[in-house]
């Protein structure tokens, strides 16, 4: 062969390795577009905020906005009306009227599910970081703020026995079962929720099954001691509701999501939450913030330490070894500089006074004097 056929030759296997290349780069470059494309709708499709029941006054935009879970807590005080430690710039939620509050926020945390299908909504968005979080914070601003009013606290999970109460909250819901026995027990009597729901594939007798109907009764038990009190509503304190629900979560646990037993539990959930939020929503009047976070599972463990109803508060320092003051509130600020300026304005009026007095001209008498000096007439 001359050179001139090797090089034709070497140019054309040039040519074909060339066409393979670019044909593996794009084929590599499709497949990472649909794998970054699967991962977005993974992630849109995740844990998730669904706003029920709202107020015309409480503006929640539709849209696709990810909110953290640790800012749950400043969401629901700022829906109250309150203020919080740090401004939360999140477009989900609009500014209201300044002087209209909704009467009571509700917000129920479903653990085991990333999502349910609630018939209908506000708005839903999309949950990210999905971090351990208690009202804790909320609930002292409630109380702290309308104390000699009384509002109704309440925070509740079943399937931990755990239990909080303030205010009101500790004479409406004396009756209302706490302990998974109390609840089980509640099962088997007169007005409960076995009589009403389709059971399906959902056994009596089984344990997994036993709680997740159990947290369906707490939330038929809620309403009906509500619109036994229905004088709640009226009063111009607002209410804080904080109910905690895993019994999902267990029968993920046991049966697995693709069970029937699973499906079954999600759409009965979905349904008692839809009217139990608008049943909670009617009873205040349309003045009412109902908030569903479905969770499939947090990032961290929570340990809380469980507080009895008749528990007194004690503002006690819990044993610092370095014996360290307590921390600040958000109040402090606002309080230092009420309490630094009148000191300072008085001390400028007193240094005033003082000098005035101290340089008054004793020749000069005041007309006050002369009106009251009564001087005796000689004849």
């Amino acid at each position: 062969m001359t050179n001139a056929e090797n090089s034709l030759i070497r140019n054309v296997l040039l040519m074909k390795s060339l066409k393979e290349t670019s044909a593996l780069m794009f084929r590599s470059k499709k497949e990472s577009r649909s794998f970054y494309s699967s991962v977005f709708t993974l992630s849109v499709h995740g844990d998730s905020l669904t706003v029920l029941q709202a107020p015309e006054f409480v503006s929640f935009q539709k849209g696709d906005w990810p909110v953290s879970g640790e800012k749950i807590p400043d969401l629901v005080a700022l829906t109250m009306g309150f203020s919080v430690q740090e401004d939360l710039s999140w477009p989900g939620l609009q500014a209201g009227p300044l002087f209209q509050r909704p009467r009571a926020n509700v917000l129920v945390v479903v653990r085991g599910a990333d999502s349910l299908a609630l018939p209908q909504s506000v708005a839903s968005y999309p949950l990210e970081n999905p971090v351990p979080f208690t009202m804790d914070s909320v609930a002292e601003t409630v109380h702290s703020l309308f104390a000699e009013d009384t509002p109704v606290v309440l925070q509740l999970a079943p399937s931990e026995e755990r239990l909080y109460m303030l205010g009101k909250a500790n004479a409406v819901f004396e009756d209302l079962p706490v302990t998974l026995q109390q609840i089980r027990a509640r099962l088997s009597q007169d007005g409960s929720v076995l009589a009403s729901l389709p059971l399906n594939s959902l056994s009596r007798n089984a344990e997994a099954d036993l709680l997740f109907l159990s947290e369906v009764q707490v939330l038929h038990d809620i309403t009906a001691l509500l619109q036994r009190h229905r004088h709640l509503a009226k009063d111009h304190s607002p209410d804080l509701y904080s109910l905690e629900l895993s019994g999902l979560e267990e029968l993920s646990r046991l049966y697995g999501q693709d069970s029937p037993q699973y499906r079954d539990a999600a759409a009965i959930l979905a349904s008692v939450l839809q009217k139990f939020g608008e049943d909670v929503y009617g009873l205040y009047g349309n003045s009412a913030v109902v908030e569903v976070v479905t969770v499939k599972t947090f990032e961290a463990p929570l340990t809380r330490k469980s507080r009895s109803i008749l528990q007194s508060r004690q503002a006690t320092n819990t044993g610092s070894p370095y014996n360290l003051a307590y921390k600040y509130n958000f109040q402090y600020a606002v309080v230092f500089n009420i309490v630094l300026w009148l000191m300072i304005g008085l001390a400028l009026a007193v240094i005033a006074i003082a000098y005035n007095l101290w340089n008054m001209d004793p020749g000069y008498d005041s007309i006050i004097y002369r009106m009251t000096n009564q001087k005796i007439r000689m004849d």
